[in-house]
């Protein structure tokens, strides 16, 4: 009689642990804005978010010339930076919602155009072939590369992009 009071109550705890939704969140509808203007200016867009977060923090990066700068907020201001520079921005945005919490990170490179801060796109575009023009030098070459004026009795080496061992 234990055993089955004891399973039925944990039968019921789980159904009541499993009827709680698990907080959603969408890091994808996430994104920032930048301003033109001197210095760098960002903020974190949340208008496309779901639903509404118990809280947020937000933990910029923003590096530039070998330098990064670290800043917190919805918004923040780095007036280290000029519109000659490209940027590496990076943010992690902590979401809580009824004790459960998500982190959402992201990188893009910056640069400006003129008006605007757009992407840089980082993409491979094209790889070229390398030609090589191999030539018949005579020069001797040991086993690692490094020249040789003089070759020992059983010793390897390299002519003309062949192998040979000297014997006598």
């Amino acid at each position: 009689m234990k055993k089955v009071l004891l399973a039925l109550l944990v039968s019921l705890g789980l159904q009541t642990q499993a009827q709680q939704p698990a907080p959603y969140f969408c890091c994808d509808s996430i994104t920032y804005w930048t301003d033109q203007g001197q210095g760098f200016n960002i903020g974190l867009d949340t208008s496309n978010i779901v639903h509404n977060p118990d809280s947020i923090e937000v933990w910029w990066a923003v590096c530039t010339n070998g330098m990064c700068y670290s800043g917190d907020g919805m918004y923040d201001y780095f007036p280290q930076v000029t519109t000659s520079d490209t940027l590496k921005v990076g943010y992690d945005v902590y979401l809580y919602e009824n004790g459960v919490a998500e982190v959402c990170s992201r990188e893009d490179w910056l640069v400006f155009d003129g008006t605007n801060w757009v992407l840089y796109n980082m993409n491979t575009v094209g790889i070229n072939e390398l030609e090589f023009t191999w030539e018949d030098d005579g020069i001797i070459y040991d086993m690692v590369g490094r020249k040789l004026i003089e070759v020992k009795v059983g010793q390897m080496y390299i002519r003309n992009n062949k192998k040979y061992i000297r014997v006598k």
